[in-house]
């Protein structure tokens, strides 16, 4: 099936994926004095008295707002407001679909952080959450960071979403291979917002240790080799995350770190690696190559060179590392607790109930698929067991 030609043609069929509808009935005077004037009046002083009770009288308490400036979509680049809205507002289906949270895109024409910034807070008072989609790096650190005052969740799918799902799939592949996820050396090409976001969760920056298991050693790379202090063309950004990862320095080309290697983790480009690259590795290697459309290394090449658990971000091969795992339940869970924030706690619980999920985990069922709707209830259950306000 040509899923582009299929797609474009729903789109233009439907004119859009999602739609608003009426919780009330409107068929009587009764019925429209009590959803508007006189009787709204009663529900806008209660607010007006307190705030707080926003999310429980209007639709506050169940919506998200995914907010995007077209700046780094899919693998598409820096395409614009109005480009990136098919995939905001697809986004906004999978809420609902799967976690029933009502969620409405907004794409914002402008790529300036400060505007971004100030936007989202004139906005916010509307909507129980914010998840953030598709902004470059490294604006993203910044944008999500300076949000986290809100009083509700700020969430950039890209950095977390990602970590999180990646975690649950790494953490059900020591299981299948017999590791601990401290003796693991891993190995991620691709130094944005994705591969920065998996490299603190795996090295547990900013969590309990009591409850993360950090990985021995990650070695992050981009487009010229492994980040060491020194290289001279870094920017704050990478040279931030020599804080927690590279420890003994090395350097070279992804190719030559990977050498030895227990993981790989792809969030870059396709087809930058090969069968004698994957030999190159521990035996029985994992390997995570999720570039979209083309992975780093094809899942049959990757075998071929011994590795024994492969995944990838593409639905038509097995172990998918889809978002779609984790975003709904983690803002199902956050709006039902009315919480503030989605902490680094939350986060864990969530990639240890995705990896849970799997009750009998084997090299080609590392994680479940997204198909697998009940997962979302289970992830929400651990994000309201482990917020703490």
């Amino acid at each position: 099936m040509d899923y582009g030609k299929e797609s474009l043609a729903a789109h233009e069929a439907l004119g859009g994926k999602i739609e608003i509808s009426s919780k009330m009935k409107i068929e009587t005077t009764d019925d429209l004095s009590i959803a508007y004037t006189p009787g709204v009046a009663a529900p806008c002083l209660a607010i007006a008295e307190d705030k707080e009770k926003a999310r429980t009288l209007t639709i506050k308490k169940n919506t998200v707002a995914v907010i995007s400036d077209g700046s780094a979509v899919l693998g598409l680049g820096n395409i614009g407001p109005e480009a990136a809205l098919p995939v905001m507002e697809g986004k906004c289906l999978l809420f609902k679909e799967y976690a029933d949270v009502d969620a409405f895109p907004l794409c914002l024409d402008t790529q300036d952080t400060e505007e971004i910034i100030e936007t989202v807070r004139r906005v916010a008072p509307v909507f129980g959450g914010v998840n953030l989609e598709d902004i470059s790096a490294p604006r993203c650190f910044e944008i999500e960071s300076r949000l986290q005052d809100l009083g509700i969740p700020v969430f950039h799918d890209d950095q977390h979403g990602t970590a999180i799902v990646l975690l649950a799939a790494l953490i059900n592949s020591c299981r299948v291979t017999g590791r601990k996820l401290a003796d693991l050396k891993v190995v991620i090409n691709g130094s944005g917002s994705a591969g920065i976001a998996i490299a603190k969760l795996l090295r547990c920056v900013g969590q309990d240790e009591n409850i993360c298991e950090p990985c021995g050693e990650v070695i992050l790379c981009d487009r010229k080799g492994a980040i060491h202090a020194g290289r001279e063309d870094l920017n704050e950004t990478k040279v931030a995350t020599l804080a927690f990862s590279n420890p003994r320095g090395l350097s070279g080309t992804v190719q030559e770190v990977l050498v030895g290697a227990d993981v790989f983790i792809g969030v870059s480009s396709g087809n930058i690696l090969d069968q004698a690259n994957i030999e190159s590795m521990a035996d029985s290697a994992i390997v995570f190559a999720m570039a979209n459309p083309d992975p780093e290394i094809c899942p049959h090449e990757a075998k071929a060179g011994g590795a024994a658990v492969v995944g990838t971000g593409r639905s038509d091969f097995s172990n998918q590392v889809n978002n779609v795992l984790a975003f709904p339940g983690i803002f199902r869970g956050a709006l039902d607790v009315g919480a503030k924030a989605i902490t680094p706690k939350m986060k864990v619980a969530a990639a240890y109930a995705l990896a849970n999920a799997v009750e009998n985990p084997t090299k080609d069922k590392v994680i479940p698929s997204p198909l697998e709707r009940d997962v979302a209830d289970k992830v929400a259950t651990a994000i309201k067991e482990s917020y703490v306000e």
